[in-house]
């Protein structure tokens, strides 16, 4: 069965999807080697507590215990009990590995042997 939306029901569902990710209490920042969660997020950055330190470098953005993103962050601003940081640069984190060649689609997967 194939189910046909428009171009305005597909992006509120992307919206809404991104709004549920970024309120979720799951979100986490990963570096040198601490946790720390994030308050609060938004396209151009995020918030930690106040008492978290002026990260500044690469960092990995999870969701729990997945990886959604590697981000290159510096520390912008301290605004009451928050500490704000802001995006350099955010790479989405990729499922499979990287390849450095180009792939064909019909490529085999694996070798079968009687």
């Amino acid at each position: 069965m194939e189910v046909h939306m428009s171009e305005e029901v597909l992006a509120g569902l992307d919206r809404a999807r991104t709004k549920a990710i970024q309120q979720s209490k799951r979100l986490r920042i990963v570096g040198e080697d601490h946790v720390y969660p994030v308050l609060r997020s938004w396209d151009g950055g995020f918030a930690l507590s106040s008492d978290a330190p002026h990260l500044r470098g690469t960092v990995e953005f999870c969701d729990g215990a997945k990886l959604l993103h590697e981000c290159l962050i510096v520390c912008s601003a301290q605004d009451g009990r928050e500490m704000v940081y802001e995006y350099k640069r955010m790479t989405k984190a990729t499922e499979g590995r990287i390849l450095d060649f180009v792939q064909a689609d019909d490529a085999p997967v694996a070798l079968l042997t009687r």
